[in-house]
């Protein structure tokens, strides 16, 4: 019996969390560094799938399964295909900086508060949120994704109601209570989003009697399961629905900025560069190949969705007065362009999508952490309290300034090259769609140039001229994501050779071929 790769990646963190949550009280500083050497070692592993993962060979790899529930035809079945190997790359890359962001942010609080802040509690989600997410990037047992797509729920619903922002201006109270709607609402969306898909995944056991994608899509594909139109997109749309919340797409989106602005700056990027990119990654593994004729029956509505979501979302970005809920916002925009690249069933737009989920997982890492460092300085995420800030700082608004043109997708920025896929992706079936969500691009550059504008540029406001600038802590965090961001906006080649052979086999499940270049014959 091979060695479980796939499991240990996944398992290494759960009992990190077991083991950080037993430590001591007194030893906070254990816990971190127990944290953090887990985050570590689980990347590692990580690195070792991605090694071990070959572009050219089966489109599930480093497969395992066990009889679990046999009664009901749920296995453990883990498997990974290029999408899902970049994806967790991504997540494990990720956590090691969320620890090192959120060193002091779970320390006790000041003298004299009522609240104890229990730091070992707060690493030891992180690390479950981490275990969790990577097993729904591996699980090919429908059953078993579902149970830990909805799993991880409990330990953010904990990270952003029990430990958030403390940059507030209406005191304790007001905060808590902020924190505790927010958490709420992250949590009442994402339940609902997953009962409606409890109730598909029932409906699919019924029709298919397993749970197994791998299974299910082959007997699709063979003519052996048949399903009746109607059918197949009611069980479409139950698996859409979840996704959609988790992702967030318009309308379902309103938990998003609420949560983020409550939340540390480290959970907040847990959230949206790590968590939401499961509901994006799942339209592509589970919508489409289980669904494919009610994929293409939806993918009209789809579009316009994904195009509002984009428009709306850098809107009320421009429109923002709290940093923190201006790239939420810029998010939401963010994973409308990722939608569409999906939906678009082009080559080019699914590639765009799939490299935009881990280039937008590290710019908005970027910019947020770079955000968390302002705010703990200042106290306020309101942008009218900066002003000058880049004159005593120049190093936090240098770092500042690139992820903001990451986050508009510059030339040379690794954001760049997947949303010009997508938008190219696009317009090739979609033009109107696609000449629609460029307007997004434009709204970008005006709501990410004001911000550094306001917060960095013009007169130094006199309660900010002792703000320090980045510690070796901080840079630690910011430079290798930075050093990612130019390094895959010059050379993405690494990711792209290895989600290009999956997006073909996705094309193929759909039977949907590249629409041909329309070219004048010569005269």
């Amino acid at each position: 019996m091979s060695f479980p790769l796939l499991t240990a990646t996944a398992a290494l963190p759960a009992v990190g969390a077991i083991a950080t949550a037993a430590v001591p009280a007194a030893k906070r500083t254990a816990a971190k560094w127990l944290a953090l050497l887990v985050s570590i070692a689980t990347l590692v592993l990580a690195i070792v799938v991605l090694v071990r993962f070959d572009p050219g060979g089966d489109r599930y790899q480093l497969t395992e399964s066990h009889a679990w529930i046999a009664e009901f035809g749920v296995r453990y079945e883990l498997g990974v295909d290029g999408i899902g190997v970049a994806l967790i790359a991504l997540t494990a890359l990720l956590i090691p900086f969320i620890v090192l962001a959120g060193w002091h942010d779970a320390d006790p609080l000041e003298t004299g508060s009522k609240r104890w802040r229990p730091t070992q509690g707060f690493f030891a989600l992180i690390l479950a949120v981490e275990a969790m997410v990577i097993l729904s990037f591996e699980a090919t047992d429908v059953f078993l994704f579902y149970i830990f797509f909805e799993a991880m729920l409990i330990p953010l619903y904990f990270l952003i109601g029990g430990f958030g922002d403390r940059a507030h201006q209406h005191g304790e109270q007001v905060a808590t209570t902020q924190r505790s709607y927010a958490a709420v609402k992250f949590l009442l969306y994402n339940l609902a989003g997953g009962l409606v898909m409890l109730a598909a995944v029932i409906g699919l056991y019924v029709v298919a009697g397993n749970f197994s994608l791998t299974e299910i899509a082959e007997a699709r594909a063979n003519g052996s399961l048949q399903m009746a139109a109607s059918t197949e997109r009611w069980l479409f749309l139950g698996f859409f629905f979840a996704f959609a919340v988790k992702a967030p797409m318009w309308p379902l989106h309103t938990w998003l900025p609420n949560a983020m602005q409550e939340s540390t700056a480290p959970v907040a990027v847990l959230i949206t560069a790590v968590v939401d990119k499961v509901g994006t990654f799942a339209m592509l593994r589970f919508c489409l190949q289980l669904f494919p004729e009610a994929s293409k029956w939806a993918t009209p509505a789809i579009m316009v969705l994904a195009v509002i979501s984009i428009i709306y979302g850098a809107l009320l970005a421009v429109g923002q007065r709290d940093i923190k809920r201006l790239i939420a916002y810029a998010s939401i925009s963010h994973f409308g362009f990722i939608i569409m690249g999906i939906f678009a069933m082009t080559s080019q737009g699914q590639s765009g999508a799939t490299l935009y989920m881990v280039n937008h997982g590290i710019s908005t890492a970027a910019l947020l952490l770079v955000a968390g460092f302002l705010i703990s300085r200042r106290g306020s995420r309101l942008i009218a309290d900066y002003g000058g800030v880049q004159k005593v700082a120049p190093v936090l608004a240098g770092t500042f300034l690139i992820g903001g043109l990451a986050t508009l997708s510059l030339p040379g920025l690794a954001p760049f090259v997947s949303e010009f896929l997508v938008l190219v992706g696009t317009f090739t079936r979609y033009p109107v769609i696609g000449v629609i969500a460029t307007f997004g691009i434009v709204l970008a550059a005006l709501y990410t140039l004001v911000l550094y504008q306001r917060t960095m540029t013009g007169p130094l406001r006199p309660e900010l001229a002792k703000m320090p600038d980045l510690r070796v802590r901080e840079i630690a965090v910011v430079a290798p994501l930075i050093v990612l961001l130019v390094f895959l906006g010059v050379y993405p080649k690494p990711v792209t050779d290895i989600v290009n052979p999956a997006v073909k086999q996705t094309m193929s499940d759909v039977q949907k071929k590249d629409p041909q270049p329309e070219v004048e014959a010569a005269k």
